[in-house]
């Protein structure tokens, strides 16, 4: 490769030539005359001619040349430079002439003596000219794990929820467009004309709401906010703050929370017997049990209706359509036992001695069904509240709070009574959320047992 840019390859062609005429003359010592000032110039001469002459291969391959090992110094290794194979043969020492009366004897290497020369086996060390950078010496800790909530991230939790709402928003504008579609079809507008989504109930079912059921109303839906709260907290908490112990029963222990939870299970399921003996004895019971088999295809109708944002346009003073009817029916009848039953298996108040009932229902089937009953009512909870305010808000919260409604449903569209009454309901209902908290709680558990904070 050249040394220079636009320069002769090196090392020039006729290296090989001239290492192999240095090695005749270290077998005559040259004689030089020199002045007294050339001395040095003679003398380094001289060690570099014998240097070359002794190093010489008997191949006669001369070394490639390569960068400098001072900075600004010549190519390593000199000129003429050759790789060793064997010693060269003996000579005699021949005195060198130097003019000046200045001689000097230059012996030549014996037979048996290895010629010298320099090693170019090992490179030799060269300064540091390059940086590495500071992380070379610098170890940054590593960032902390985030912290999750069950599975993924915050962060993978928005990502999902933005992600997830616009795959269901595509999904339901993509559902109405078929829909609507579908009802635009003759056999279907004939299966809408025969089953309009209700069916007329039997003679002599009421019309109307009585006022036991807007506080049945009410008193269902505070506690069923505050049980849903207290299992949430219950499934989530790992040291409880207090506990609480019945009177006479040192091993029924239990948190504070478990024991708010289970007492307001008694007065819910207090209030739905009650509810369930009302509904018989004044007969309401066949404004939410299916009396016909047309409650069938009605129900795929109104579904069809609300899927096509055509909605059902009953009157729920008089009748609820056949959806309604059958989720009513649904919650009632065996959403609400299931919770009850499942709940009484994993408290404290189930038999422990009763080993074979323990056998036959097993708490890990209580356990597997209570929790997905709990998300059932909270579904059943939204939805409901979307349908009563997107359905003629006002009209339904007379019917539900107020008892006030009329056969003609547009008697009651503009009086705010129930909207009042609804306001009111849920400014109790956020305060007992708030208030729920063991400072508020303790003081009711110790009229029933002992509370303790370990």
């Amino acid at each position: 490769m050249p040394r220079t840019p636009g320069g002769e390859a090196w090392p020039p062609a006729d290296a090989v030539a001239a290492a192999a005429a240095a090695a005749p003359a270290a077998e005559t010592p040259p004689v030089v005359e020199r002045a007294e000032g050339e001395t040095k110039r003679v003398e380094r001469a001289e060690r570099v001619e014998a240097t070359t002459a002794a190093t010489a291969s008997t191949t006669g391959e001369a070394l490639r040349r390569g960068l400098p090992r001072t900075p600004g110094g010549d190519p390593w290794p000199p000129a003429g430079t050759t790789a060793l194979v064997a010693a060269g043969p003996a000579a005699a020492s021949e005195p060198a002439v130097v003019a000046d009366e200045v001689a000097v004897s230059v012996p030549a290497p014996e037979a048996s003596t290895a010629v010298a020369t320099a090693d170019v086996s090992t490179p030799l060390s060269f300064p540091q000219t390059v940086f590495p950078g500071k992380n070379a010496f610098n170890h940054p800790k590593p960032a902390p794990e985030p912290a999750r909530i069950g599975p993924f991230t915050k962060g993978q939790w928005a990502g999902a929820v933005i992600v997830g709402g616009i795959a269901l928003l595509g999904a339901a504008a993509m559902a109405v467009l078929f829909v609507r579609w579908l009802l635009s079809l003759e056999p279907l507008q004939n299966f809408l004309t025969t089953y309009p989504g209700e069916y007329h109930l039997p003679d002599g079912a009421p019309v109307g709401f009585p006022g036991w059921l807007g506080w049945q109303h009410f008193l269902n839906v505070f506690l069923m906010v505050l049980i849903i709260r207290s299992g949430l907290r219950i499934r989530n908490e790992k040291r409880p703050t207090a506990f609480w112990t019945p009177r006479g029963n040192a091993k029924g222990k239990v948190s504070l929370t478990i024991w708010f939870h289970q007492s307001l299970d008694i007065l819910w399921l207090i209030n739905g017997v009650v509810f369930i003996v009302l509904l018989f004895v004044t007969g309401q019971w066949m404004r939410v049990i299916p009396t016909s088999w047309e409650v069938f295809p009605n129900a795929i109708s109104a579904v069809l209706q609300y899927i096509s944002l055509d909605w059902p346009t009953e009157n729920g003073w008089v009748n609820y359509n056949s959806i309604q009817q059958l989720t009513y029916f649904l919650t009632i009848f065996i959403a609400a036992p299931l919770a009850a039953v499942t709940g009484f298996r994993m408290s404290g108040m189930w038999p422990q001695k009763a080993e074979k009932l323990s056998k036959a229902y097993p708490i890990e089937w209580a356990r597997m069904l209570h929790f997905p009953v709990m998300l059932y009512f909270v579904v059943f909870i939204a939805i409901h509240v979307f349908l009563v305010l997107s359905t003629g808000a006002l009209r339904n919260l007379n019917h539900m709070y107020a008892a006030q409604g009329s056969v003609d449903p547009n008697a009651y569209a503009d009086n705010w009574t129930g909207f009042w009454f609804l306001v009111a309901s849920l400014a109790v209902i956020a305060a007992a959320w708030v208030a729920a908290r063991p400072l508020v709680l303790a003081p009711i558990a110790k009229l029933f047992g002992t509370v303790s904070s370990r």
